[in-house]
């Protein structure tokens, strides 16, 4: 089966985290810019998670996992030692209509989640379907070699050319070409020597 890639916009949007180790906080990390409201239910949790809830920038349910955790949820992320808990974690929110992602079961989930290489707002994702995660990590090094921090402040720079662009009096056609043009391999070395 094909996946379909795309990208979630979360702002606002309720994400429950299931457990409350090293791996949720990883996922959590991860969230914590999208704007999500993220929930975590879990007895315990790593120091950091503890602190992003004293920052407020977490809720925390310091208990076991409840199928009402999933309600107005628009996602679910479960990282714990139990099949069982993931199993009804996944029933539940099949049942409710949640995006679910159990780490590491892939028959648990409705998505996976691609190794990224980040650079400001340019987001290069890469996924095998979870066929080999060892070549995605291989393929997000190779890219973040080639595609540098300056790739994030270029980024910066094209959505105001295209701002002007999209304005401007031209046609529709020359305006296409345009686009084309300030984001061509060589408007970047252009842009690479003026910085």
């Amino acid at each position: 089966m094909r996946l379909f890639p795309l990208f979630l916009k979360l702002r606002g949007r309720r994400c429950v985290i299931v457990g409350g180790g090293k791996i949720s906080e990883g996922k959590i990390a991860g969230l914590l810019s999208t704007g999500a409201k993220i929930r975590v239910v879990s007895p315990e949790v790593t120091e950091q998670i503890a602190k992003w809830r004293r920052d407020r920038r977490v809720q925390w349910a310091k208990r076991k996992f409840r199928n009402t955790d999933l309600a107005g949820a628009y996602m679910v992320i479960a990282a714990t030692s139990s099949i069982e808990a993931h199993r009804a974690i996944y029933r539940e929110a099949r049942r409710r209509g949640v995006l679910c992602n159990i780490v590491d079961v892939p028959e648990l989930c409705d998505f996976y989640y691609g190794s990224v290489v980040q650079r400001g707002d340019l987001q290069i994702a890469i996924s095998t379907a979870g066929a080999s995660p060892s070549l995605a990590k291989r393929l997000r090094k190779k890219f973040e070699n080639e595609f540098g921090q300056e790739y994030g402040e270029w980024l910066k720079s094209l959505a105001k050319e295209r701002e002007k662009i999209r304005r401007g009096s031209a046609s529709a056609n020359e305006k296409l070409r345009l686009l084309e043009e300030v984001a061509s391999e060589g408007a970047f070395a252009e842009f690479s020597k003026r910085r």
